[in-house]
């Protein structure tokens, strides 16, 4: 996907009249190795031969917005109400963005109204408009020190018209909506009936995707308190496959297109031997198969720990009937078949008919992974975040979210976010270091892309 320097703009409410209360603090900032001034941009790309094939001058290359505080606003602070929603699946951090978004608004900007609405976007239906709650510093204070998020969440398509008249209802002026690839759609939509109408509402992102598959992001915030959390499960699950005869352990973690937990979790512990992701095919039957691969590692070895992402050899699944085809979740989301439970059941019936006795211990800890605390990386990042949004929208960007790239906070158009999927590149660095740390390389059906990792 080539991306020019104007698929980069992000979109603005009007000119910026009002002075901002952080002007004082910005007058003599300049773009330096730690800051960027809020008239420069971030480049999309970070290497000589990339810059070099678009053959234009540095001010035309494809660059980001960057974000932070401006010394003008759009919003007078003093007029403002704001509205938080949390959409789709648990991930830490979720409150820690909340109390951010709080704090930042009320003791920078002295807004005096914050309204958060109840159980996802949900909670701006006709039905459930009044389901909200009243956010002051007192009140998320501490929410930090809990996972989930207070003001709840859901999926599901909600009419964005009905949306906006609640926001209309509400008098909300900012919507800040944390959220993965559904929520952030929903919003564009919502921004979309917004700008229909010709209303005065920014509508900002903060994405949150806890498999780490959104696009032009670092890394999603919550990712590292996952993945060290899975780390940790792989560890008991090694321990107990080792302690037990022709041990076999299983992890099915979070990861419906994309193995980033998986292969983070399996570097972080080095305890893995195989590890399976959605990017990279493998066969169970043959020679080099999983199964046979499985069998001599229990022989040589005495155990096996396997870590699986939960999409991860879904056309194994689909040749034994095993999908429900064309089935979806509420936020659309086709539903996947358990390869969890197939690699249990097809590497107990292949040990036991070669003779061996396997001991099977299978977990999938994803409902407890996604519900802890942020750990203090991620709760930076959210706060971090937090402020972004909060600077974005009083300056009137609108259908726009806020991520670091390459280490720069910077602002990127809501379409782009939910454009394409962030995979696991099975030709890239991250799937190299997997290889390395597990130490053997299989070639698959497809030139360069690895059956499996084994050790």
């Amino acid at each position: 996907m080539t991306l020019h320097l104007d698929d980069l703009r992000v979109r603005h409410l009007g000119e910026c009249r009002h002075d901002s209360p952080l002007s004082a603090l910005l007058a003599a900032k300049r773009t330096s190795p730690h800051y960027v001034a809020e008239g420069d941009r971030v480049l999309l790309e970070d290497t000589v031969s990339m810059l070099a094939e678009h053959g234009l001058p540095p001010e035309d290359l494809p660059s980001f917005e960057a974000a932070g505080p401006r010394r003008k606003i759009y919003f007078d602070p003093a007029r403002v109400t704001a509205g938080i929603v949390t959409c789709g699946g648990l991930c830490p951090g979720l409150n820690d963005v909340i109390r951010g978004l709080v704090q930042e608004l009320t003791v920078q900007y002295d807004v005096k109204r914050i309204v958060g609405f109840r159980n996802g976007l949900r909670g701006l239906t006709a039905r459930h408009r009044d389901d909200t709650i009243e956010l002051t510093p007192d009140r998320v204070r501490d929410i930090h020190n809990a996972g989930g998020t207070i003001l709840g969440s859901s999926r599901g398509g909600q009419d964005a018209e009905e949306m906006v008249d609640s926001l209309l209802l509400r008098g909300i002026n900012v919507l800040f909506v944390i959220g993965g690839d559904g929520g952030m759609n929903a919003a564009t939509n919502l921004a979309a009936a917004i700008r229909a109408r010709g209303l005065d509402i920014a509508v900002i992102g903060v994405p949150k995707t806890i498999d780490n598959d959104l696009p032009y992001t670092d890394q999603s915030f919550g990712f590292q308190s996952a993945f060290a959390q899975a780390a940790n499960f792989i560890s008991s699950v090694s321990i107990e496959a080792a302690a037990s005869p022709d041990g076999i352990g299983i992890v099915k973690l979070m990861g419906r297109h994309s193995g980033f937990i998986a292969c983070y979790a399996s570097l972080a512990r080095n305890a893995a031997d195989i590890v399976l992701i959605p990017e990279v095919p493998f066969a169970l039957e043959g020679e080099d198969g999983l199964l046979a691969r499985v069998e001599r590692h229990v022989r040589t070895k005495g155990f096996v720990v396997i870590v699986a992402a939960e999409g991860a050899g879904q056309d194994l699944l689909a040749e034994r009937g095993l999908l429900e085809g064309g089935a979806t979740d509420a936020s659309g989301n086709a539903k996947l078949g358990d390869i969890g439970g197939l690699l249990r059941e097809t590497i107990t019936a292949h040990l036991t008919a070669a003779g061996l006795a396997p001991t099977v211990r299978y977990i999938d800890p994803s409902y407890a992974i996604r519900s802890v605390t942020a750990n203090a990386y991620d709760s930076v990042y959210c706060l971090r975040l937090a402020h972004a949004a909060v600077h974005a929208a009083m300056a009137g960007r609108t259908e726009t979210a806020v991520v670091r790239w390459r280490r720069r906070f910077v602002h990127v158009p809501m379409p782009l976010i939910i454009s394409h999927r962030n995979q696991v590149d099975p030709d890239g660095d991250l799937w190299m270091s997997v290889l390395e740390a597990t130490g053997h390389l299989v070639q698959g059906p497809a030139p360069h892309h690895p059956l499996l990792v084994e050790r």
